[in-house]
């Protein structure tokens, strides 16, 4: 019997990549006033972008145990052996609802072979994870192969990405009051990573193009001559495929990358980074 892979809508990954890996996927909520939606189901990242810059201010809630409680139910039923690749712990509940949910449902399936991971990763640097286990699934390799070349991933993946307005920062508490201000006075943008699952600050540039240019300096300084031509690097954008591709094209001339995957930031993520963000994901070493 395969592996079957399970992730949340965290991962951003795009519906036919989805469909193609046959990886499956539990959606985050998105709530509007009293009104909730399942991130990538009934509301889509365009219409949260649409709403935030005409000022709605959306919430996020993590998957539901009950939801977790009927998927876990059903895969135990048919006997499947399961990989969960979780968003990040620091960013959100979910992966504590899904171990809870798991112990409750190993009383009743003690056989039940369930392996949740915290990928401490956000958007496509968690869903380029998703993806390379999904394609080893595919591929017949044993879930102890699988968990090994994730391990290797998560250790390796580097999350770098700015936002365009530091007032959906500020909302979240990762910027304050006047740091937001200035920032918009200025046109100061700040860059981010990810690290150990949590959000860090690392560099504040003024405009665009200088930011583009020290987030491919970062680039550099992570990966020490790695060839980024032999990995699939991932852009993630919060409504602007224009800014995308435009930094997939210096990407492209100052690393010789040739496999890219291009992709909306989520209605959940997007809802705390707002519109215009900008994400690069890659690995700091290659995988052999």
């Amino acid at each position: 019997m395969g592996v079957k892979i399970l992730t949340d809508s965290a991962s951003d990954l795009p519906k036919k990549l989805l469909e193609e890996y046959d990886i499956d996927m539990l959606p985050l909520m998105v709530i509007k006033d009293s009104e909730e939606y399942y991130d990538g189901v009934t509301i889509s990242p365009k219409t949260v972008y649409d709403g935030m810059r005409a000022g709605v201010v959306y919430r996020t809630a993590q998957i539901s145990p009950s939801s977790f409680y009927e998927k876990f139910e059903e895969y135990a039923r048919n006997k499947e052996r399961v990989i969960y690749l979780a968003f990040s712990s620091q960013l959100s509940g979910t992966y504590q609802a899904a171990v809870f949910v798991k112990e409750q449902i190993k009383e009743q399936f003690p056989d039940f072979d369930l392996t949740i991971v915290d990928t401490k990763s956000a958007s496509l640097g968690f869903g380029l994870t998703v993806l390379k286990a999904a394609e080893l699934a595919k591929a017949g390799k044993t879930k102890e192969e699988i968990l090994r070349i994730v391990d290797f991933y998560l250790d390796n993946m580097e999350h770098i990405f700015t936002v365009d307005n530091l007032e959906y920062l500020l909302r979240g508490g990762r910027v304050t009051k006047a740091q937001a201000f200035l920032g918009g006075l200025l046109n100061i943008k700040p860059i981010l990573k990810v690290e150990d699952g949590k959000l860090i600050p690392i560099e504040k540039v003024r405009g665009k193009n200088r930011v583009y240019r020290t987030m491919l300096d970062l680039m550099e300084d992570l990966t020490k001559g790695e060839d980024l031509a032999k990995q699939l690097i991932a852009i993630s954008h919060a409504d602007d495929m224009e800014n995308a591709l435009k930094l997939k094209e210096m990407i492209q001339e100052r690393f010789g990358a040739k496999d890219f995957l291009i992709g909306d930031i989520g209605a959940t993520i997007g809802a705390h980074v707002g519109p215009g963000t900008l994400s690069i994901f890659f690995l700091r070493k290659n995988f052999q």
